[in-house]
Formats: C-alpha cells, structure tokens, sequence
C-alpha cells in the first residue's frame, strides 16, 4: 500500500513541477536561463514569443520556486533556481527519445530498439 506522505509528496511534485513544465515555451525558457541569466525582453526576443507571454511565463516558474529573479536596476534578471530541473528535463528527454526509437523498431524492424 502507498503511505499517505508518498501520495502526498506526488500531489504537491506533480501541482507544483509537473504542471509547470507542461509548455514547451516554458522548458525553453528554462534552457535558455541555463546558457545565461537574462530579462523578459531578451527572453521573449530568444523565443520568438511576446514579451508580455514571456512575462507571465516567467511569473509562473518563479511562483514555483523554479527560476528565481534578481533585479539590475529598471530590468528584472531571471535565473535557473536550482540547475537540476536541467538533468531532469534531459533525463525526460533521453526517456522520451527511448520511446520513439522502440516505436521506430515496431514499424521498422532493421531499426533497434532500446533498453
């Protein structure tokens, strides 16, 4: 049986991490904060996307305690919080890259799958 601290712990990790990183321009941001710290507009010009969505993007990350924001003068610098939500968005990355591959190797069998 599961312990009410695990289904807890999977409640909150999933409200507060998982829906965070449930938008692509977000784990985008969050790559481009871990080449460098930099603003909403240098952000938004990175993506392509507004400024005012990046803003809200932003906003988001940083109520969940994901990026942290430091301010420089009239501009406002965003930062990765913790540089581990990077290993864990590539170790997603490498899982999903496994998927595919196996799904490849179903419909191709000269492909091989992995492990």
């Amino acid at each position: 049986m599961i312990s009410q601290t695990l289904t807890q712990e999977i409640t909150n990790l999933h409200a507060d991490i998982c829906s965070a990183l449930a938008d692509s321009k977000r784990i985008l941001i969050l790559y481009a904060l871990h080449e460098r710290p930099c603003n909403v507009s240098t952000l938004a010009e990175e993506l392509g996307i507004s400024q005012s969505a990046s803003s809200r993007h932003l906003n988001l990350l940083r109520e969940r305690g994901i990026v942290s924001a430091q301010r420089d003068g009239q501009s406002v610098i965003y930062s990765l919080a913790d540089g581990r939500i990077i290993q864990a968005l590539d170790l997603l990355r490498a899982v999903l890259t496994s998927k595919i591959n196996n799904q490849a190797a179903l419909v191709n069998p000269e492909i091989k799958a992995e492990a």
